[in-house]
């Protein structure tokens, strides 16, 4: 099955064609990086209005990079997927449009995918091999989803397709968000995420003990108080040179990843769960990786990642989710309508 995505929840303005929900047979994703970074963090309307200059050449793109054009759409492909939510009101308007007027021009169904569904599912997309082929990623029911991102950063007991149990959630910043206003405070660049890693990889993770906020009665996460600490350290300390940079951004990225992989391992060792799927943007971390498959490995507990073109938003996720939707619960009239703040929530009883 063929299944043309399209995600514009956020920043990204992407689409796909995912087959049978791991095959991507072609993936475009349009960054707005440039347009946010100097407002340090995404500016609703300008993404919207990005979205909307962008979308239609995405689209063809996307029908490009297949190798056939619009002419041979109805016959190639399926059903139309789109980001329903959680997201930016505009900015899911214009996805929302575009994959209902093609699933309407060319008699298509048309399926709404919750965006936290995509991440969830993200691992299970095809990923290279060290053969330079292809590996299928089967991970085994119930696993424990990780959605780690600059907006959402929660942890779900998934028992099967569609069936969900939201164990924690974030009580103020996300992980991602934490990284941005960590990046602010020390002079670098927006998304702070991927530069302070870069940075950290030169420095001492020892240099300074950030507080790790383990929430131990809660299955919650709360990175503000990280994020505090930082801000009152450069009061006390301001920053002498790279040397001191890079320790300190070493510092704050073990603070985050050890508090992650506590309240992961945590989880899974509660719930008697063997498998753990992290999804989202932040779970690209080297650090992260690193610790969730060292600490799976001494637990044995097996640790399933995407490959890092599907950890950030893009549609293949979304097509990825949709198929697994679809082989549910079959083809049936959207549930859902477009909803910036939309919740995860079970939609399967089988």
């Amino acid at each position: 099955m063929n299944i043309f995505a399209i995600e514009t929840s956020c920043d990204e303005t992407s689409a796909a064609i995912v087959k049978d929900g791991i095959d991507v047979q072609s993936l475009t994703i349009s960054s707005q990086i440039k347009i946010h970074s100097e407002f340090f963090g995404v500016v609703p309307e300008l993404a919207s209005r990005a979205h909307t200059e962008n979308i239609n050449w995405v689209l063809g793109e996307t029908i490009k990079k297949a190798g056939f054009t619009f002419k041979d759409f109805e016959k190639k492909i399926d059903a139309v997927a789109w980001t329903a939510g959680p997201g930016l009101a505009g900015a899911l308007l214009v996805g929302a449009v575009a994959a209902k007027s093609l699933a309407s021009v060319f008699k298509k169904p048309s399926v709404s995918v919750n965006h936290l569904e995509g991440h969830l599912y993200s691992a299970f997309i095809n990923q290279d091999d060290q053969d330079g082929g292809k590996k299928n990623i089967k991970i085994k029911f119930p696993f424990l989803g990780m959605i780690i991102s600059g907006g959402h950063t929660e942890m779900i007991a998934v028992e099967d397709f569609g069936k969900y149990k939201i164990l924690g959630q974030t009580r103020d910043d996300a992980a991602g968000e934490a990284f941005d206003k960590a990046a602010k405070m020390l002079g670098l660049f927006y998304p702070g995420g991927p530069i302070i890693d870069k940075k950290a990889q030169k420095g001492r993770a020892d240099y300074i003990f950030f507080t790790r906020p383990y929430l131990k009665d809660s299955y919650d996460f709360s990175f503000s108080g990280i994020k505090t600490a930082l801000l009152n350290y450069l009061k006390k300390n301001p920053l002498k040179n790279e040397k001191e940079l890079n320790n300190i951004c070493a510092s704050f990225r073990q603070a985050i990843a050890e508090t992650l992989c506590f309240k992961a391992f945590k989880a899974a060792k509660d719930y008697k769960i063997k498998n753990i799927a992290l999804g989202g943007g932040v779970c690209a971390n080297s650090l992260i990786r690193k610790m969730f498959l060292e600490t799976a490995a001494k637990n044995n507990i097996k640790v399933f990642m995407p490959n890092l073109l599907y950890s950030a938003d893009n549609a293949a996720m979304i097509g990825s989710a949709a198929y697994y939707k679809i082989k549910k619960i079959g083809f049936c009239k959207d549930s859902i309508t477009m909803s910036p703040n939309l919740k995860l929530e079970s939609w399967s009883n089988k």
